[in-house]
């Protein structure tokens, strides 16, 4: 039982934690640079996406299935991958036509304001997934070695941090007030308990569930990035395109990163 409290304690003080910490360099930042760290956010997303959480996915449907070729292990991810993307693109749409309201250019106004605050429940839902399979893996290191375990938390948290810093600062420039995301990126970070708790009664079932949770966390960090952050960027008219080439490179480069520093300690 001591062991199961370990995991709990773990997995809620390390999303917790990740999370205060993101929320008080957004703030620290302040919002005169919300149109830079926008673009360090979408750089964070696609690399995080792309260079980190993918290529995880990939090793875990390699490790469920170690029998079939490889190209059958791409092709679960691929499939998996587009039907993410296209599940968050029905998200969307559902909420902005739930929101919508037609008239003239005031109603294409306000739409678009609908748009942007719709990606705010993405952003939480892809979180969500991948705070849970954080959960797991947490578990997965307690129930190997208690060490281990602490190790591998610390390893989590320095990993989310900068996700998360771009996850606030998404929040707020939808509109949201500074205690409102907050507390949902807190709320979605409770997720990574319920993994650890799964992980550690069903460590087999939930072993399966890692890479299509993982490649549903990259489909919705891609298509936020792609679908609304970009675009946002490019009405940006009044800031230069070195400046936010520059920021969004930063972004991508922070993944890499902390992952080449992780593995050097």
């Amino acid at each position: 039982m001591s062991l199961l409290l370990a995991i709990l304690a773990a997995t809620l003080a390390g999303g917790l934690l990740s999370v205060c910490l993101a929320a008080l360099v957004s703030v620290r930042l302040g919002e005169r640079m919300s149109h830079q760290l926008l673009a360090f956010a979408a750089g964070v997303m696609l690399s995080a996406a792309c260079l980190d959480i993918l290529p995880e996915a990939l090793e875990g449907f390699a490790g469920i299935a170690p029998e079939e070729p490889p190209g059958f292990h791409a092709r679960q991810l691929f499939i998996t991958l587009l039907a993410g993307i296209l599940m968050f693109f029905g998200l969307e749409r559902l909420a902005l036509w739930r929101h919508a309201h037609p008239g003239g250019a005031h109603g294409h106004e306000r739409q678009r304001d609908e748009r942007a605050r719709s990606v705010a429940p993405l952003i939480l839902i892809g979180d969500a997934f991948h705070n849970f399979v954080d959960g797991v893996l947490i578990a997965a290191a307690f129930l190997t070695n208690p060490a281990l375990g602490f190790a591998t938390t610390a390893a989590i948290i320095t990993h989310e941090l900068p996700q998360e810093i771009g996850d606030f600062v998404i929040l707020l420039s939808a509109g949201w007030s500074r205690p409102q995301a907050l507390l949902a990126n807190a709320l979605s970070s409770l997720t990574a308990v319920l993994g650890g708790v799964l992980g550690y009664f069903f460590l087999q079932a939930a072993q399966f569930a890692i890479p299509y949770a993982l490649t549903l966390a990259a489909a919705s960090f891609i298509y936020i990035a792609v679908a609304d952050l970009l675009p946002i960027l490019h009405r940006q008219l009044e800031g230069r395109f070195a400046c936010q080439a520059a920021w969004l490179l930063g972004g991508i480069a922070v993944i890499p990163g902390v992952a080449q520093a992780l593995h050097l300690d």
